[in-house]
């Protein structure tokens, strides 16, 4: 058992992402978790990924704002709101968008990568 504080998270920087600032909140060194990370990601006006298709599991749950969800071809999938959540499976691709002029925050839950990626 380990409690991680929000002032004592680490900074990352996640590739592919822009006009965002991310914190890991749990993974091996922080927590000892070795079956997922979590991490909380504060995006700008804006701000937000390009179309990706991650080789693990997330989930999304939105803690303030909002965040547009688009699949390969720029085509919206859906608006998660404040405490929405979407769950992605393993290479199911997608980008996401803040549209809007407010800054969105978000918790990442991320399966750990399979062993023969790491």
């Amino acid at each position: 058992m380990r409690k991680v504080e929000v002032n004592e998270a680490v900074a990352y920087n996640a590739p592919g992402h822009f006009d965002m600032r991310a914190i890991r909140l749990h993974s091996v060194e922080e927590s000892g978790c070795e079956n997922f990370t979590l991490g909380m990601s504060h995006f700008l006006p804006g701000g937000g990924t390009e179309y990706v298709e991650p080789p693990v599991e997330l989930i999304y749950f939105v803690l303030e704002g909002e965040m547009t969800v688009s699949d390969k071809d720029g085509n919206e999938i859906c608006v998660l709101k404040k405490h929405d959540s979407m769950h992605f499976d393993t290479g199911e691709g997608k980008s996401i968008l803040n549209k809007t002029n407010y800054p969105a925050t978000m918790l990442v839950i991320a399966s750990m990568l399979p062993a023969n990626l790491q």
